[in-house]
């Protein structure tokens, strides 16, 4: 299956409408608007993508500020200190 894109379709209405030949143009607008739906799920799920990311960075950030803390106290009991992780973010 090929990828169809919106502007597409929208020519093959110009196309029909220049001949009069109206008998598809109910298929091609359903075609539009489910094109159209997919698109904006995508942006939604980029959106909660990246809303989902951010809190992963600030939950690793407060995790790391946790073993900070506990590393502290570590020291003063004598046990052994955790690494902090380093995330590429």
């Amino acid at each position: 299956m090929t990828h169809r894109y919106v502007c597409s379709v929208l020519e093959e209405m110009r196309a029909c409408h220049k001949a009069r030949n109206y008998g598809g143009l109910l298929g091609q607008v359903e075609e539009i608007q489910t094109l159209v739906n997919r698109m904006e799920a995508a942006l939604g799920e980029k959106r909660s993508l990246e809303r989902w990311h951010d809190l992963a960075k600030k939950e690793h950030e407060e995790y790391n500020r946790l073993i900070e803390k506990t590393n502290k106290l570590r020291k003063k009991t004598g046990e052994k200190e955790k690494k902090i992780e380093k995330r590429g973010w």
